[in-house]
């Protein structure tokens, strides 16, 4: 069955030396779509450059990477291992730039820096300016690590379920027109029959009420009471002592008792709860 969700655009940042690590924040972001999206009614679109970024000229590459990857993000994960990357003609490195854009547009930005063994051919000067990135980043917001990538996951779930809450959504309107409705059809029924015979021989007739109650929509009403409304007259139905379940498609048939005025102007008010909210709806009955 279809849903509506909202969806967040998640960027991932990074200099060329950890593809693993890209990947791993790339299949955690669909996991959690996989695991929440419906429930939450949020899904999660990963930004990658390499696959995501449409190629188009008039500008420097990483003028464009920032137009159609960071200023349409709600989310940034930077990720880093050995290399700060290469710079660009406005900071030290493209990956840089990218977490400073973010962060100048307000967006939720995360860094996780690698504890990983490094390789014997590490490139020293990119190490030395990495140090001295994280350590001016330090004094700007709390920094994230990983040794691998299950704990990267791990680190990508936390951020996320925090992003949301932080965000303030709140899809449960948009969500629960996708997920179906309760639509209650009530149809009023009567019906003659022998219920003895006079002193002359003659029989005797009574007639019997009832409503039929339908839940012609496409999801279970839950917690459903009734109520017989009418105000010159008599009205009593026989109807559960407690909340009851009706589910889609189903139909339950109400008896109902009127004095001799008979049921103009009877109304059915039914109560029952969907998508955990309480509805109410009145039917003519009379």
């Amino acid at each position: 069955m279809s849903y509506s969700a909202k969806v967040l655009r998640v960027m991932i940042a990074s200099p060329s030396d950890v593809p693993e690590a890209r990947d791993a924040v790339e299949k955690a972001i669909l996991g959690w779509n996989d695991a929440n999206a419906r429930a939450k009614g949020v899904i999660l679109q990963p930004w990658r450059w390499e696959s995501s970024a449409v190629p188009v000229m008039g500008a420097h590459p990483q003028k464009l990477i920032n137009a159609q990857g960071v200023d349409d993000s709600d989310i940034v994960f930077a990720l880093f291992g050995g290399r700060l990357g290469s710079p660009t003609p406005d900071a030290v490195s493209g990956t840089v730039e990218e977490v400073d854009r973010a962060l100048e547009l307000g967006r939720q930005v995360h860094l996780y820096f690698s504890t990983a063994p490094l390789p014997y051919n590490v490139d020293t000067a990119q190490l030395d300016a990495l140090r001295a990135f994280k350590e001016d980043m330090q004094d700007r917001g709390l920094l994230g690590e990983f040794n691998n990538i299950e704990q990267l996951g791990h680190e990508v779930w936390k951020a996320i379920e925090h992003d949301i809450a932080s965000l303030s959504i709140d899809p449960t309107p948009e969500l629960n027109a996708g997920l179906g409705e309760v639509d209650f059809v009530v149809q009023p029924h009567q019906e003659r029959e022998v219920s003895g015979v006079n002193s002359r021989g003659a029989p005797r007739y009574s007639t019997n009420h009832w409503l039929e109650i339908t839940n012609t929509g496409d999801l279970d009403a839950e917690d459903v009471t009734f109520e017989g409304i009418l105000e010159d007259g008599y009205m009593r139905l026989i109807a559960p002592g407690n909340p009851t379940t009706i589910h889609k498609g189903q139909s339950r048939r109400l008896p109902v008792l009127y004095a001799a005025g008979g049921s103009d102007g009877a109304r059915l008010r039914i109560r029952w709860r969907e998508h955990s909210e309480q509805k109410e709806r009145e039917f003519d009955v009379g």
